[in-house]
């Protein structure tokens, strides 16, 4: 069955928004005996093993086999990979260190969003209008009440 455009960009949003509650959650639950390191090289196996269990929904192009498809993955990929471990690593301390599971990812997330708009900008020529740059300002307002103590 293909998805069309409208029912790929809301179900891919509806896959992020669900996974990420679920992530925030588990990463709240994790046990604090646990060493973080431990805990991740279990996460990183379940991630693994569900990854291989998925391929077969996403083949490669009939013209692009697997050997083809492997050399077109570049530094973005490998890249993403280090900034995943220093993202469940960041997480996993930041809730040990006293952060509310709701607090740490909205404090996290308009953090990024903020960074992320000038990135946005400069490297993938992305606009801003008036509208998404009063969405930011309050962002910014939302960070500064939130790092309030």
């Amino acid at each position: 069955m293909r998805m069309n455009s409208a029912n790929l960009y809301a179900g891919a949003m509806l896959l992020t928004v669900v996974a990420n509650v679920g992530y925030h959650l588990c990463q709240r639950s994790i046990s604090a005996r646990a060493n973080p390191l431990v805990s991740l090289l279990v996460t990183y196996a379940v991630a693994l093993v569900m990854t291989c269990a998925a391929l077969p929904f996403f083949p490669p192009e009939a013209a692009a086999p697997w050997p083809s498809q492997l050399r077109a993955v570049n530094w973005a990929s490998y890249a993403l990979g280090l900034a995943l471990v220093g993202l469940e690593l960041g997480f996993l301390l930041a809730y040990r260190a006293g952060w509310k599971v709701g607090v740490a990812a909205l404090y996290s997330n308009a953090a990024v969003t903020l960074l992320l708009v000038p990135a946005g900008i400069l490297a993938f020529q992305e606009r801003l209008d008036v509208r998404k740059a009063l969405g930011l300002a309050l962002a910014g307002g939302g960070l500064w009440l939130l790092g309030r103590p």
